[in-house]
Parts: structure tokens; C-alpha cells; sequence
């Protein structure tokens, strides 16, 4: 591989791990600010205490999980200077901005009163100290958007100028209005709930199982936890169809590859499986469903969705010669369809949980030990169904980078023109080398760390029942 791939692979793969920890950052610490309210609030002394220790608990998971985003986010302001510096030259005016503002408004935000809330539990009022949850949850979300105002421009650039071969901001307020950053902003913010609420679902789980004196609290908050991933499951679905509005007007050929629909067509079907291995060519092995594709994007621009031998055809006239669908529309069309698979699955474990929640109540008109056996297996599943969200997310990234592909910057710059001139081979090779087994072991010590704590922390006794085991458990 030349320098441009690798460097292309490095900043991927460095952005896939630093992916996997900031969705669960978003949704994990609006979660916390949630519980720690409800100990604020409730009037019933026994929810109160449980509530504050499950606060402390799951707040514990939360703070590897930052730990690990900001060591793995660091590397990606270097990057820019470093593999990317004709990008940097190119687009540093706009670009810059609104990293300058995620850490001067956002990350310092984020940080101090992250230290203010674990150093606070026993010196801050209870209420003042619900507060500096709330603060870190809107800062971590704040940073969120900052991220995506600078990524939505290259996906949609607005309020720019071209002066001296370098795009300048001449709008501010429509770069931080665009409606293709709001659009993967809300996107990404529904993510990280579902995303903490698939974590929050496999430790309750977990516990559940475990059994012991703190059982009784995590089957009450699995009610919660259950509400809370089917309200991000919904607007995740929600936010995502909004954003096939806009994928439909603004990169047309990202919406053709993720189909791979070569032929403009109108009405267009949805295909759920196509032969596209050979490139520019579709094969007669394929299912489709009819008008679905066309219902989706249903205020395509005049009526019908263009195809990607037309498209192609349209980004010649308009930019020159040169190839300009991407390179992988094998993997854009699988990593759609994986991402939508995997939201089903996800929606399976959340009506589950929301069952099992409430399930004390109808356990009557159940026979006992037959639903003892279905709900045990449920929770064995709900805790190997961790993975779920986190490809999801993967997915969903790899579809909005590699979907754009040839451009860096739509309609501004080609990723070929971006990456520095003076870099060698053996330069990005050797760092992506040593950056890949870094952040593996980073990955892995985060992980052995958080399992060590959910089931050797204290609201774990060392006995393990299971829930069919013991009197307590059997009101499941």
C-alpha cells in the first residue's frame, strides 16, 4: 500500500477505537445525571440510598470509559497535522474553529466538573452535586456537537469562501447551523443512549443473575434502563430515516452506494441482498422490495433516485474527469444493512427488559419454573448481547466516511490531494503498527478493568445464586 492508504487505514482504525468509547461517554452520563436526580427527588429513604450507590456504581464504569475516550481522542488532533497537513492547509480556517471551541467550551467544562462530581460525594450538598452530573452530561454532549459542526461540513460545506486556493468561513452561524451536522448530531446523541443502554441492560443482567442483597435494586432500575433504551432505539430510527432525507439531497451517490443502485429508477425498491462483488456491475442475484427505497427518501429531488452510472456521468461533467463513486460499495451496501439488523436485535432485547421489568406483577399467570428457565436464558443473552450497539456504531461511521469517498471534502478537495507530501511509507507504517497494538492493550486493560469492578465490587457477595435459587429471586 502507498502512503495515502495507510494513512487512510491509521486514521480509521485510531478513529474506529476512539469510536467505540465516545458514544457510551454521551449516552452513559445522561444516564447518571437521571439516577442521581432520582435520589435527589423521591421521598422513599430506601430508593433513596439504593439510587446513590447504583450512581456511584455505574458512575465508576462511566470514568474508565471517559479515561479511555481521552486518551484515544488525543491522537486525532495530530493526525490532521501530521498525515493530513494538505487538508489542514486547506481547510484549517473552518476545520479549526469549532475544534478550538469543543475544547475551550466543552472538554475543560467536562473535565473539572467530572473531578467535582467524584471528589464531591460526600462535600457537595446533594443537589449541588446532582448539578455537576447534569454539567458533565450537557458538556460531554456539547463536545459531541462541536465534532460533528466541523465533520458536517466536510460532508455538506456551507458558509465558505475559496480565496488563495484555501476555503475560509465567511458564515459562521450556518456552519454551526447546517442541517447535515444537526441531522448526524442527533443521530449520534440517540446512539450513545442506545449504546449505554445496551451496557446498562448486560450489567443489570449480570447482577441479576449474580443475586445477593443488592439484587432487589438493579431488577428495579432494569425497568428504567429498559425505557431508556427503547426511547434512544426510537429516535435512533427516528433521526436516522431524517438523515436519509438528507443523504438523498446533498450526497446522492453515498445513498445510490449504500443501495448499490447502478440504474436511476423511479420508484426505487430497497434491495436486501445483491450480487455486487464485480465492480460497476450487478448480477441478477438479488431480493428487492419494491417502492420501499423510493418511501424512505420520499422527497427525492424530482421525484426519482439517480443511480450511480448516472451519477458518475453528472460528478464527471461538474469536476472533470476521474472516478468519483467509492471504492468499497460492497462494504457500504453490507454495513447499511448490518446497522439496521443490528438496531432489530437491539429492539428485541428492549421490550424484553421492559417485560422482565414489570414481570413481578403478571408472575402469577405464569407457571414458575418454566418462566424461571426463559428468564434466566433471556438474561444469559442480554449480557453476550453487549457487542450489539458497538457494531452498530462502527458500522454507522465506517457508512458516513467511507460513503463520501473520493472527497475529503464534498465538492472541495479529493482525500488523494489531503494527505502530506513529505510523509514515506515506512513513516505511517511503523505508527499505524504501533498505534494498532497501543490501543489494543488500552482497549483490553479497560476492559478487564471494568469486568473486575462489576463482579468484584461489594454490592456483589461472594456467594452466586442463581435467581431460581433463592426465595428473593423467584418474584421473577
Amino acid at each position: 500500500m502507498d502512503v495515502l492508504e495507510l494513512s487512510r487505514w491509521q486514521f480509521a482504525i485510531t478513529t474506529i477505537y476512539h469510536f467505540l468509547f465516545v458514544p457510551l461517554t454521551l449516552g452513559l452520563s445522561i444516564f447518571l445525571a437521571l439516577l442521581e436526580t432520582c435520589s435527589v427527588i423521591t421521598k422513599r429513604p430506601a430508593w433513596k440510598e439504593q439510587s446513590r450507590k447504583l450512581a456511584k456504581f455505574f458512575g465508576t464504569i462511566f470514568l474508565i470509559n471517559f479515561g479511555m475516550g481521552v486518551v484515544t481522542g488525543i491522537v486525532q488532533e495530530f493526525h490532521f497535522g501530521m498525515n493530513w497537513s494538505e487538508y489542514a492547509r486547506f481547510m484549517g480556517d473552518i476545520f479549526g474553529a469549532p475544534l478550538a471551541l469543543e475544547a475551550l467550551t466543552a472538554f475543560f467544562l467536562e473535565s473539572t466538573f467530572l473531578g467535582i462530581w467524584v471528589f464531591g460525594w460526600d462535600r457537595l450538598s446533594p443537589k449541588v452535586h446532582c448539578a455537576t452530573i447534569w454539567i458533565t452530561a450537557i458538556a460531554s454532549n456539547l463536545s459531541a456537537f462541536w465534532i460533528l459542526v466541523a465533520n458536517g461540513f466536510m460532508q455538506h460545506p456551507v458558509g465558505y469562501a475559496i480565496e488563495d486556493g484555501r476555503a475560509v468561513m465567511t458564515d459562521f452561524f450556518a456552519l454551526v447551523t447546517n442541517p447535515y451536522a444537526i441531522g448526524q448530531y442527533m443521530h449520534t446523541l440517540f446512539s450513545g443512549i442506545v449504546t449505554a443502554g445496551m451496557l446498562l441492560l448486560a450489567i443489570t443482567a449480570y447482577k441479576i443473575l449474580a443475586g445477593g442483597e443488592y439484587r432487589a435494586a438493579f431488577q428495579k432500575v432494569l425497568r428504567g434502563v429498559a425505557l431508556y433504551l427503547l426511547i434512544g432505539l426510537f429516535a435512533v430510527m427516528g433521526t436516522g430515516h431524517l438523515q436519509a432525507q438528507q443523504v438523498a439531497h446533498m450526497q446522492p451517490m453515498k445513498l445510490a452506494s449504500m443501495e448499490a443502485l447502478w440504474e436511476t429508477e423511479d420508484p426505487a425498491p430497497f434491495t436486501i441482498f445483491a450480487d455486487i462483488n464485480v465492480p460497476g456491475q450487478r448480477n441478477n442475484v438479488e431480493i428487492t422490495v419494491p417502492y420501499v427505497l423510493s418511501f424512505m427518501v420520499y422527497n427525492a429531488p424530482a421525484g426519482e433516485i439517480k443511480g450511480i452510472r448516472d451519477l458518475q456521468l453528472e460528478s464527471a461533467k461538474k469536476y472533470g474527469p476521474g472516478v468519483y463513486m467509492p471504492n468499497d460499495i460492497l462494504g457500504l451496501f453490507i454495513s447499511f444493512r448490518g446497522m439496521i439488523a443490528m438496531g432489530g436485535l437491539m429492539m428485541l432485547f428492549a421490550f424484553g427488559a421492559l417485560v422482565l421489568g414489570w414481570y413481578k406483577k403478571s408472575s402469577a399467570s405464569w407457571e414458575r419454573k418454566r418462566s424461571n428457565f426463559y428468564v434466566k436464558w433471556f438474561l444469559r443473552l442480554s449480557v453476550l448481547a453487549l457487542p450489539l450497539p458497538f457494531i452498530a456504531n462502527t458500522l454507522g461511521w465506517y457508512l458516513t466516511e467511507a460513503g463520501r469517498q473520493p472527497w475529503i471534502v464534498v465538492g472541495l478537495q479529493k482525500t488523494a490531494s489531503a494527505y502530506s507530501p513529505n510523509l514515506t511509507t515506512g513513516d505511517v507504517f511503523f505508527s499505524l503498527a504501533g498505534f494498532t497494538v497501543v490501543y489494543l492493550v488500552l482497549a483490553l486493560a479497560a476492559l478487564y478493568s471494568a469486568i473486575r469492578y462489576i463482579r468484584r465490587h461489594p454490592m456483589t457477595p461472594p456467594v452466586i445464586a442463581m435467581p431460581d435459587d433463592d426465595e428473593e429471586g423467584r418474584e421473577f
